[in-house]
C-alpha cells in the first residue's frame, strides 16, 4: 500500500517537473526571433508541437530546448 502511494507521488512529481520544463522551454523558444527558430528547424507556430513530440528522451540533465538546438 505504501509502495503504491510512493509510486503515485513519484509519478506526480515527475509530471509536474516535466510540465515546468515544457513551460520554461516554450518561454525560451518563444523569446527567439524567427530567424533563430528557423536555424534550429522550427517555425513559431511549431513550438508547442516540437516540444511535445520530440523524439529524444527527456531527462532532467537534458532540457527540452537544448534537445531541439542539437537536433538541427
Amino acid at each position: 500500500m505504501l509502495n503504491s502511494i510512493g509510486n503515485l507521488l513519484h509519478r506526480t512529481a515527475d509530471a509536474m517537473a516535466r510540465r515546468r520544463e515544457l513551460r520554461r522551454a516554450h518561454a525560451e523558444l518563444s523569446a527567439l526571433d524567427d530567424r533563430s527558430l528557423a536555424d534550429i528547424g522550427i517555425s513559431r507556430s511549431e513550438i508547442a508541437y516540437a516540444l511535445t513530440h520530440s523524439t529524444r528522451a527527456h531527462t532532467p540533465a537534458t532540457p527540452v530546448a537544448a534537445e531541439l538546438r542539437h537536433a538541427a
